[in-house]
């Protein structure tokens, strides 16, 4: 009976010592302000225009909401870009394809082809440069004259990782 006492003493012992064997774990800390800022946000993915933004003096001047059934999606994957619009009240047929780039709060896309119409456009401008402000789930594409001032503004959300 002893036996079972000492066996039974030594298995608790030998249990609680293994127990309290706890490693220290390095706590998880919060990302600085500097580590949040520096995540770069992406246009991968596939966003619908919301509305139009007009600029006066660089100020907002004017928003307005596309007309009931007209739609704008554009769809990024990590060199190309794709675009397609339709306005009900429009029998032409919009769309773009290309490639882009953004950095430095800029936006460059370059056409290879579009529609009829778009490639009449693209006979003339083959790259569209825009300011870019960009959010994790939002940007806004800024139109500027030559000197730097805002025109008009697409604002887009995402609609597709």
């Amino acid at each position: 009976m002893k036996s079972i006492y000492f066996i039974l003493i030594a298995a608790l012992i030998f249990y609680n010592c293994n127990n309290n064997k706890t490693e220290a774990k390095p706590e998880a800390q919060e990302p600085t302000k500097e580590e949040v800022i520096s995540i770069p946000s992406t246009l991968e993915g596939t966003w619908e225009l919301v509305n139009f933004y007009n600029y006066d003096n660089n100020t907002v001047t004017d928003s307005f909401n596309a007309e009931s059934g007209y739609r704008q999606v554009k769809m990024y994957s990590k060199h190309k870009v794709m675009w397609t619009k339709h306005v009900p009240s429009d029998s032409a047929e919009w769309f773009g394809y290309g490639t882009y780039k953004h950095e430095d709060g800029m936006l460059i896309e370059s056409l290879e082809y579009g529609s009829q119409m778009m490639d009449e456009v693209i006979k003339s401008r083959e790259s569209f440069i825009y300011e870019l402000d960009l959010e994790e789930n939002k940007f806004s594409q800024i139109e500027v004259d030559e000197d730097g001032n805002r025109i008009y503004a697409e604002n887009y959300i995402r609609i597709e990782k």
